[in-house]
Parts: C-alpha cells; structure tokens; sequence
C-alpha cells in the first residue's frame, strides 16, 4: 500500500468517526442550548471548524472528546456574544410562538426542559456528558477542563438539583401561564 493509499484510509476512517460521534454532539448541543434548530446549527459549525482543523488533531487521541471541546467553546463563545444582545425585550414575539400543550408527557418534558435550563451550566454539561452521551467522568472532566473529582461533584449536584426541581409539580403554574397567554391572543385580536 503506498502512502497516498494509507492516508486515504486514514481519512475515510476518519470520517466515519466523525459521522458517527453526529448523534451524541447533537444531543450535547441541544442539552446546553435549549433549542434543537440552534443545537443543529452548533453541530453543524463544530464538524466545519473540526474537518478545517483536523491538521491539529492528534491522531490515536480522542475524537470524539475534542469534538465535544470544539462546540463547547462555539457555545460559550456565542453565549458571551449573545449576553449583551437584548432581543424581543417584550416578549412579544415569543409571546406569540407559544402554542398549549394537549399531552401530559408533553407537559412533563417540558418540565424536565425546564428544569434542565434552572441548572448551572456547569452542572447541566456535567450530567449531560456523563449521564446522556455516556462518557467517563475523567473524559467529561478532560473536555470541561477540569479534574475527575470535580466533574463527579457537578453530576451528583446536578442530580440533586435536578430531582429538587422536578418533585415540585409546575403543572399549575404552567396552566395558568398558558390561560393567560390566550386571554392575551384574543385580546390583541379584538
């Protein structure tokens, strides 16, 4: 086999790995973002910076951890950016995007969303790198930039929190919230 034939293999190997770590970066981007349209774009973004830079990445080191790293860094990059913005300061568009909910296990993901979004941030990519994408906490800890004991410490308060949050049932207040935005739908229609 020539030289230009192994780096050909190497390159299509390559790209199946990329291929196949798509599912667990969507996940992880829809975990810490909140919104699948913009965790498609973050995924999106992380595989063209990836496949743009992959002259920098080690070989027989982890893919899939220097992924998670790459769109990390995208989000807190975005996010730093999108803190001084004050979009829809009314909340009149997103007023008007709400739609009821008509199924309870509806109601009950959108708790967990919710739930999930009161989190520190930290503390959500910790649960969502170990507990969702099934990495090691010393693989977790490596893409957060952190030690193991510290990535063990944000899963279990996350899990703490998490089941805090949801052993209070919002459902009411929730109901309430959606009563009140049609009153408001039809109020503006008159």
């Amino acid at each position: 086999m020539t030289a230009s034939e192994q780096a050909h293999s190497a390159g299509q190997g390559l790209k199946a790995e990329l291929i196949s770590a798509i599912p667990s970066l969507r996940a992880f981007a829809v975990s810490i973002c909140g919104n699948s349209d913009r965790a498609d774009d973050l995924v999106q973004e992380t595989l063209v910076k990836a496949w743009g830079n992959l002259a920098t990445f080690s070989e027989g080191t982890n893919l899939t951890a220097w992924l998670f790293t790459i769109l990390r860094n995208i989000y807190y990059s975005e996010y730093r950016k999108r803190r001084r913005e004050a979009p829809d300061p009314d909340g009149l568009i997103a007023g008007r995007l709400v739609a009821p909910e008509s199924q309870h296990a509806h109601m009950d993901f959108l708790d967990f969303q919710d739930a999930m979004q009161k989190l520190p941030l930290d503390q959500r990519e910790a649960l969502i790198l170990v507990a969702a994408s099934g990495l090691s906490y010393e693989e977790a800890a490596e893409i957060c930039g952190c030690a193991p004991g510290t990535m063990k410490s944000r899963v279990n308060r996350a899990r703490n929190r998490l089941s805090e949050l949801m052993s209070t049932p919002p459902t009411a207040e929730r109901r309430e919230w959606a009563a009140a935005e049609r009153l408001s739908e039809v109020s503006s229609r008159d």
